[in-house]
């Protein structure tokens, strides 16, 4: 992504981190894993962001690395 775009990381770990209890540990581990999955892009992260163009492409990506991070939150917090 451009430099300039951060939209999306915002929106990312919004999403990241929605329903979560607050607290600094759930959100550093929150940061962590959408940081994790946008960067390692499992599929279909990978192949949206090779595949769609324009700003939906942009945003695309990270809402779904956030959806992955926030699940794998919600499992681990529901097991703690």
């Amino acid at each position: 992504d451009h430099g300039a775009i951060v939209w999306d990381e915002f929106v990312g770990i919004w999403l990241t981190l929605f329903l979560i209890p607050f607290g600094l540990v759930n959100i550093i581990l929150g940061f962590l894993l959408f940081r994790l999955f946008d960067i390692i892009k499992p599929w279909p992260i990978k192949w949206l962001d090779k595949s769609v163009k324009g700003g939906f492409g942009i945003m695309i990506d990270d809402v779904l690395a956030a959806i992955y991070a926030w699940l794998c939150l919600q499992a681990i917090l529901y097991f703690l």
